[in-house]
């Protein structure tokens, strides 16, 4: 039952943001950074794709990704077309993989300790969600305001 739920939110909120990157009509805006703005929407999208592919692809479904974090807010000028392939492929990985989660995986540790404190798998693919949700407005409210 949850991992439909998380499935559904999942897939609204990758297409919505697949939806948002596609919206803007300057195309250099993506990459913006105005005043007291400190992330572009590229990057926070390039953030995003790189969370979910290290903590739900590589972690819960051995999907051999390597993470750079540190590229995913120093690289620029990626192609509109590019980041959004980049999105449907997450979201191919993130759908599979939760095709494959049991209930007993879900009430489980989860695999990796991320915060100080050790979590459930169930617990951390629910933050997964709200961290997606919490950039994904970062990401329309930059838009509105840059891309004008």
């Amino acid at each position: 039952m949850l991992t439909e739920t998380l499935k559904t939110l999942f897939n609204r909120d990758l297409s919505k943001l697949k939806s948002e990157i596609g919206s803007y009509e300057n195309e250099a805006s993506l990459w913006v950074i105005n005043k007291s703005i400190a992330n572009s929407a590229g990057n926070l999208c390039l953030h995003l794709i790189g969370n979910l592919n290290t903590y739900i692809g590589a972690t819960l479904c051995d999907s051999n990704y390597t993470r750079n974090r540190e590229l995913e807010f120093s690289l620029k000028g990626i192609p509109k077309q590019e980041l959004i392939k980049m999105i449907e492929e997450t979201t191919t990985t993130v759908s599979e993989t939760l095709d494959k989660i049991t209930d007993e995986q879900l009430n489980s540790e989860y695999p990796m300790l991320v915060f100080q404190e050790k979590t459930s798998t169930e617990f951390f693919l629910v933050h997964l969600t709200t961290h997606l949700t919490y950039h994904l407005g970062q990401i329309n409210y930059h838009r509105r305001l840059l891309d004008a």
